[in-house]
């Protein structure tokens, strides 16, 4: 296949379940770490609805994400998944209050453009 073509074979459903996806993951992740916060009361905690949740949202994720790259270039749809650090990102800033750098949002934006990139980059 071409390189121009990329894009223009990928679906815009396709990317909308890859980001979908992306957006189940990071909630995940969420749900793991408020899992992770009662095994400081011990391992006996490991089996908690908070962490079940999480590993079903991560085992979830991977639903959308296979509907997703079955009809678009894995090359335009994967790079989407880093999405899920820039959610996570602002999940950390607004369940755990977590301090949001520069740095940081230098990174996100790193991330931003390079899906930019990849996604328009065949066009």
């Amino acid at each position: 296949m071409n390189p121009t073509t990329a894009l223009n074979s990928t679906p815009i459903s396709s990317m909308v379940l890859v980001m979908s996806a992306s957006l189940i993951g990071s909630f995940g992740a969420v749900f793991l770490k408020l899992g992770a916060e009662r095994m400081k009361h011990g391992f006996r905690h490991i089996l908690n609805l908070k962490l079940v949740a999480g590993i079903a949202l991560f085992l979830g994720s991977s639903v959308p994400f296979v509907m997703g790259i079955r009809h678009g270039e894995l090359s335009v749809l994967y790079p989407m998944v880093s999405l899920s650090y820039v959610f996570a990102m602002v999940w950390s800033k607004v369940f755990f209050k977590e301090h949001i750098s520069a740095g940081k949002i230098a990174a996100v934006a790193l991330i931003l453009a390079g899906v930019v990139c990849i996604g328009v980059g065949g066009s």
